[in-house]
């Protein structure tokens, strides 16, 4: 299809460049724009991803094998668009199929988890949705979560996509992840400040009072 053929084909040849020990998230970054500009385009993001995250949990995570032969470096281009096509060419959308293909031609297919997983939060950030993933020592019941879903919410003016984790070794409170940024509330991390503060202040008072030593005063 022309939608990849043009911008979308100069987006992909940005990240075949990108020296390998670039993180995989950037790659999969510049080809989930590539992705979402096309479906926008066609007006079928929804459709589209819905079959994306198909292919991810119905084929790749089921036929381990198939994904085998589109990550491998030892099959070539042609190889893995026959085998693109003669598995998933009647069950996927034409535009999704062609994204694939443009992929494998650039050699970047091993990035494929990764630019579903990227492509998914690009859609969700569209759509005013945050993912949000909630730790804290204890499992905490529902109607807690739906107070704290409320309140963020309100305070985010987006809707938030919450994930809840529990981790003993969370002393008390909560951590909390919004996207990349964690917001540590918890009482191990408070801890920790406080013990950050009492060294420092204890450096800080043996410097004042060698400070003091060296210069006594009326000399």
């Amino acid at each position: 299809m022309a939608e990849f053929d043009d911008i979308r084909a100069e987006d992909a040849r940005t990240a075949a460049q990108i020296e390998a020990d670039v993180g995989v998230e950037q790659i999969a970054d510049i080809y989930a724009k590539a992705l979402l500009g096309a479906t926008e385009n066609a007006g079928n993001s929804a459709e589209v991803l819905e079959e994306f995250d198909a292919l991810v949990d119905e084929v790749l995570d089921k036929y381990p094998d198939f994904e085998a032969v589109l990550i491998s470096g030892l099959i070539g281009h042609d190889e893995k668009v026959g085998a693109l096509d003669r598995v998933l060419g009647k069950q996927i959308s034409p535009l999704l199929l062609n994204f694939l293909k443009v992929v494998s031609r650039h050699g970047r297919l091993d990035c494929l988890r990764a630019i579903h997983r990227q492509t998914g939060r690009m859609f969700d950030e569209l759509q005013g949705r945050v993912e949000i993933e909630l730790t804290t020592a204890a499992p905490i019941d529902a109607q807690v979560i739906a107070t704290i879903v409320e309140k963020l919410r309100a305070a985010m003016g987006a809707e938030p996509l919450l994930r809840t984790t529990v981790d003993p070794e969370v002393i008390g409170g909560v951590v909390l992840r919004v996207g990349d940024t964690v917001h540590d509330g918890s009482i191990a991390n408070q801890l920790k400040n406080i013990r950050k503060q009492m060294i420092d202040r204890s450096v800080h008072e043996i410097q004042s009072r060698r400070d003091r030593f060296r210069n006594p005063a009326g000399n």
